[in-house]
Formats: C-alpha cells, sequence, structure tokens
C-alpha cells in the first residue's frame, strides 16, 4: 500500500499538496522578487505565503495519517 499511496490517494490529499508545494514555489520567487528589488513589503509578503504553503503541508500529513490508519485498520 505505501508504494502505490499516490495512485490511490484521495483527492483531497493532491489538492493539498499541490496547493503547498504552489503556494511554497510562489513565495519563494516573490521573496526573491521583493529582496532584489529592496521592496520590503513584498519580501514581508513572501513570508505569509511561505507560511501558509507550510500550513498546508501539515494539513496534508494529517490527512496521509489518517488515510494510513484507517487502511491499516481494515
Amino acid at each position: 500500500m505505501l508504494n502505490e499511496f499516490w495512485a490511490t490517494a484521495s483527492t483531497a490529499y493532491k489538492v493539498l499538496v499541490f496547493g503547498a508545494m504552489g503556494l511554497i514555489g510562489v513565495g519563494i520567487i516573490l521573496s526573491v522578487v521583493g529582496n532584489s528589488t529592496g521592496n520590503q513589503a513584498l519580501a514581508l509578503a513572501s513570508l505569509a505565503v511561505i507560511g501558509l504553503g507550510l500550513i498546508l503541508h501539515i494539513a496534508g500529513l494529517v490527512v496521509r495519517g489518517q488515510a494510513i490508519r484507517k487502511n491499516l485498520k481494515r
């Protein structure tokens, strides 16, 4: 089961994973742009975007853990 988790993963987990990766990527880009242009507000806002991506990542881990526990009980 663990080797095929992505193939059998729920849609909610996949959305959380891709959403987290997207937000973290956008946050990194905003950080680079904000710091290279000297725009302190943009650099600070990028931290919030990265933080939201990390929270989504943790939510994805919770969803994955619940799915694995559910499958192991069967």
